[in-house]
C-alpha cells in the first residue's frame, strides 16, 4: 500500500507556524486547506480536496506529526490565543458603545444627586 510522505508538513509546521490555525478541533494548513483532526492514540485523519488523502500517513510519521502538532499548539497557539485575548481587555471599543457608557455614567451620577424641589413658595429645598 502506498503512503504518504509527511514530512513536508512536519517541516511547515515547525518552520511557519503562522500558517497553521486551530478550528474546531482540527488543524487548519491555511495556504492549502488541508486540516487534520488528531485523536488521543495519536491517530491523524487527513482532510484535502484534492488527492493527497487518498494515501494513509505512515505510522511512524503519523506518531511524528502528532508530537509536533502538541508542540504546535503549546508553543504557539495556545500563547498567541492568549496574548490576542489580553489585547482584547485594552482595545478600543466602537463609538457607539463608548457613548452610551459615558451617557450611563452620567445619568448614574445624577441619579446619585441629593434631590432638589421648589416647595411652594418657590424656595429651594434639598432632601437627603
Amino acid at each position: 500500500m502506498p503512503y504518504l510522505d509527511i514530512s513536508p508538513m512536519i517541516t511547515a509546521l515547525r518552520t511557519t507556524p503562522d500558517e497553521f490555525e486551530l478550528v474546531d478541533g482540527c488543524l487548519n494548513h491555511t495556504r492549502s486547506s488541508h486540516s487534520f483532526r488528531f485523536d488521543l492514540n495519536d491517530e491523524v485523519e487527513l482532510r484535502a480536496a484534492c488527492n493527497c488523502a487518498q494515501f494513509a500517513i505512515r505510522p511512524e510519521q503519523r506518531r511524528e506529526l502528532a508530537k509536533c502538532f502538541r508542540e504546535w499548539e503549546s508553543i504557539y497557539w495556545r500563547p498567541l490565543q492568549i496574548n490576542r485575548e489580553f489585547a482584547s481587555h485594552f482595545s478600543r471599543k466602537p463609538a457607539w458603545r463608548q457613548m452610551l457608557i459615558v451617557l450611563t455614567g452620567r445619568l448614574h451620577h445624577w441619579l446619585l444627586r441629593p434631590q432638589r424641589f421648589r416647595g411652594a413658595a418657590g424656595a429651594v429645598t434639598q432632601t437627603g
